[in-house]
């Protein structure tokens, strides 16, 4: 025993992928190294209507949030340990990259399909439809997305010219009930998320008007 503790088990961000009417999950993509920067934007949607100054204070729908961030892959390690990790001796980070490029990608099958559909004249060709993705940032952050962009650095390379270290950064847009529908196990999901926010902002600690300067709300 060296009397150090040992390091604690750090959780990783990701995405799960599920069949939205199963709800069976059939894939998680767990990133390698948690990013160390998370950038949101959420956007009202708020009664915009030209000369209305009665409703101001309306929303008319879930706020519009994206969530960006940078993630770096490194097959390095798993390269130390070939007999382990055969799929990066072979092909290095390209099942990883290929298994997010697929969420921005219809299948084989599916564009064949829509290609069978075009030759017998069909007047409407089904649109590909992927998984439901959700995006996992700690239990408190659970949430239906769409994976809106994906930009991929690689950077070093094996004798091969696979790629063994990159940098992704991923675009993703929440999918609220505005999106999915009540119904839909998606936006089941995203009423949860929405509780879980109004849970967390409950906890908040309230300021004083004496922190702002003030005695009173002014009349």
């Amino acid at each position: 025993m060296t009397g150090f503790p040992r390091s604690p088990k750090l959780t990783r961000a990701g995405l799960v992928l599920i069949e939205p009417e199963s709800g069976a999950m059939t894939r998680t993509i767990a990133l390698q190294y948690a990013a160390e920067t998370l950038t949101r934007s959420v956007k009202a949607q708020a009664v915009e209507s030209e000369g209305d100054r009665s409703q101001p204070l309306r929303l008319t729908g879930p706020a519009v949030e994206t969530i960006s961030f940078d993630a770096e892959m490194d097959a390095t390690d798993q390269l130390e340990f070939p007999d382990q990790h055969r799929a990066a001796v072979e092909t290095g980070l390209l099942p990883a990259l290929s298994a997010l490029e697929c969420l921005v990608q219809p299948t084989v099958a599916q564009l064949e399909r829509q290609n069978t559909q075009r030759k017998n004249g069909s007047f409407s060709i089904t649109p590909a439809e992927t998984p439901l993705a959700l995006f996992v940032w700690s239990r408190s952050r659970v949430v239906p997305v769409r994976l809106s962009e994906i930009s991929i650095t690689e950077e070093f390379f094996d004798p091969a010219l696979n790629p063994i270290r990159a940098k992704v950064s991923l675009s993703l847009r929440v999918l609220s009930v505005d999106d999915l529908g009540f119904d839909h196990r998606g936006g089941g999901l995203f009423m949860a998320y929405l509780q879980g926010k109004e849970a967390l902002a409950a906890r908040a600690t309230s300021g004083q008007l004496g922190d702002l300067g003030l005695e009173g709300v002014p009349s």
